[in-house]
């Protein structure tokens, strides 16, 4: 039952976030709250066992919430523009040695490892390319290696996101 609840109660948020503005009651019509309340419903119905995989609800902590939003308008953006004048200035200068990197995460949870890998994606220039179940190794594309990486047989994740430490932000996120 409870993640019929919690899933139904994401959707009929996300879909009030959708159409906000637009109404007279605080900021949504009262068609539009019923139709979310609907849309929540079924949706919880039918996407209980996919969006709430487990039993395990710890993401729902509002601490947890507020740590992902400042991690997303924080250290993620700063990597973020830091990366894009990157790929700028390779593009310009054409110096690109692309490369594959094996990357220790050290991450454990499932959810962990997908938020840095979609991190690592988001960011221009990198791509996650294949995880390596039994270590919890990224496989990551860069667009360019510094000398005598491709010697190392694998980087912490420290040594990948120089200015700000998004594993440590990622762990204490998700872990």
């Amino acid at each position: 039952m409870i993640p019929f609840f919690v899933t139904a109660f994401v959707a009929f948020l996300f879909y009030l976030v959708l159409v906000v503005g637009s109404g007279s009651v605080l900021f949504w019509s009262t068609e539009e709250i019923t139709a979310g309340v609907i849309i929540g419903l079924v949706t919880g119905i039918l996407c209980r066992k996919i969006f709430c995989k487990s039993e395990d609800y710890r993401m729902l902590n509002p601490v947890r919430l507020i740590q992902i939003i400042f991690y997303l308008c924080g250290p993620f953006l700063v990597e973020l523009t830091k990366a894009n004048f990157d790929v700028a200035y390779r593009v310009i200068t054409g110096r690109i040695r692309p490369g594959i990197i094996r990357l220790r995460s050290g991450m454990k949870s499932p959810l962990a490892m997908t938020m840095l890998a979609h991190s690592i994606t988001l960011t221009p220039g990198t791509l996650s390319v294949d995880v390596d179940e039994k270590t919890h190794d990224l496989f990551i594309h860069v667009i360019h290696l510094d000398e005598g990486v491709e010697k190392k047989e694998a980087l912490e994740a420290k040594e990948v996101f120089s200015y700000m430490d998004i594993p440590k932000w990622i762990r204490r996120i998700a872990e």
